[in-house]
């Protein structure tokens, strides 16, 4: 082993731990001035210093890798050191735990030959990901063809008791904050937005968002479809795209992403989805802040179960309206 500090011991603890993994620790190199050889840590003795690592092997014939833990050696005089047991033919181990955060996961990638160790801010799973990926359009597509008869209805009922396009498009924060046009059906009259300042004072929700029960800007039919959540289905069409998922945090407009702490940008981590944990917890009926939370505790334990749990719950807050505003 050659290093020091508390990254040292707490590696030499590990070991001492997992003795199934079959490490033999000969001694310690230090990188450290200030500790001398002879003294033990968590048992093991100190040799010498880390720049003898080449003699030390060759002085050990047993030695068959050497693991560098370094807290005190810049890395433009480990390299020497790396070069020289490469030399030997001795397989080197080096500590990349430069960075310990409580949300960040460390994961090793390579960028041709040169390797990098990523900090993701989402939980890793390759594979479930791309499950997911693959399911969210599947699914959208067959729900666009099996709905298509309520898409017709919902399509007619706009068109027919207001003036206005049927469908509105609004920009919104996808993955990383990438801007798309989310589509849903109309549910206000034409212009909406541009009163919306007036209305400033009328804000029921705490936080950047603007949500207001009894909002004048609503349609009679605008008010039923987001009752039953039917303004929705639309960003069905987003999710086949590759824009939204079927599941994950609701993306936001940009003015509100302008007005976010920086924990709260860390929703936008994860590709935004039709349904979430808020919609099936209470929707309008929660905070601006525990809205937030409910969508980072969605990332912090997204999984495919999970998912298929909160779909489930949102086809009873969808029948019942659970919530909307």
């Amino acid at each position: 082993m050659a290093g020091s500090g508390a990254e040292l011991t707490a590696f030499l603890h590990l070991l001492n731990s997992h003795p199934l993994w079959g490490f033999k620790v000969l001694g310690i190199l230090t990188d450290d001035p200030a500790v001398k050889p002879g003294i033990e840590i968590e048992g093991h003795r100190v040799l010498g210093r880390m720049a003898e690592t080449p003699r030390m092997i060759r002085e050990q014939p047993l030695v068959d890798a050497v693991i560098f833990i370094p807290s005190r050696v810049p890395l433009s005089e480990l390299t020497p050191i790396l070069d020289q047991v490469e030399l030997m033919g001795v397989p080197s181990h080096l500590s990349l735990n430069f960075f310990e955060g409580t949300i960040y996961r460390p994961v090793l990638e390579t960028f041709d030959r040169i390797p990098v160790v990523t900090y993701s801010p989402v939980r890793e799973a390759g594979i479930a990901l791309f499950i997911k990926f693959t399911l969210d359009r599947l699914i959208a597509a067959l729900l666009l063809l099996i709905l298509s008869p309520v898409f017709l209805a919902c399509y007619l009922a706009v068109r027919l008791t207001s003036s206005g396009p049927a469908f509105y498009g609004q920009e919104r924060c996808g993955l990383h904050g990438k801007r798309f046009t989310l589509w849903k059906y109309r549910t206000m009259v034409v212009g909406a937005e541009k009163m919306r300042g007036a209305l400033e004072a009328e804000n029921e929700m705490t936080g950047p968002v603007f949500k207001m029960r009894h909002d004048p800007r609503v349609t009679k039919v605008g008010r039923l479809l987001r009752k039953f959540s039917l303004d929705e289905l639309p960003q069905l069409w987003n999710v086949l795209i590759g824009d939204m998922s079927l599941v994950g945090p609701r993306p936001p407009i940009p003015s509100e992403v302008e007005k976010y702490v920086d924990w709260q940008r860390r929703r936008l981590s994860m590709r935004p989805g039709i349904t979430c944990l808020w919609q099936v917890s209470g929707r309008n009926l929660l905070d601006f802040d525990t809205w937030m939370k409910l969508d980072l505790q969605y990332i912090d334990n997204w999984s495919l179960a999970l998912d298929f749990r909160i779909l489930m719950r949102t086809v009873y807050v969808v029948l019942t309206g659970y919530g909307s505003m």
